[in-house]
């Protein structure tokens, strides 16, 4: 899997229900045609990041089919998980 490009925002929170900061990103990735993840007009995974004095953690995320706007029902791996949720920090 591989991210060809990705954009970010932060979510406000006007409530102050949530501690810390959390962002949206959205990662277009690319994988091989033989991978079960494939869709014929690209994926995009969508992460949410939480930021609290502890550090950075995936809050949540979804693979999404970019032409029917779907989301799919697959997890990232243990080192996938690990990889994103560094690039995303990085990113920051």
């Amino acid at each position: 899997m591989d991210i060809t490009s990705f954009s970010f925002f932060e979510i406000k929170d006007p409530t102050g229900i949530m501690v810390g900061n959390r962002y949206e990103f959205l990662l277009d990735v690319e994988v091989d045609e033989d991978d079960e993840l494939y869709t014929e007009g690209g994926l995009e995974l969508r992460v949410i990041l939480a930021k609290d004095d502890n550090g950075e953690r995936i809050a949540h995320y979804n693979f999404i089919d970019k032409l029917s706007h779907k989301a799919l029902e697959f997890g990232l791996e243990d080192d996938e998980e690990a990889e994103i949720l560094a690039f995303c920090a990085d990113k920051l």
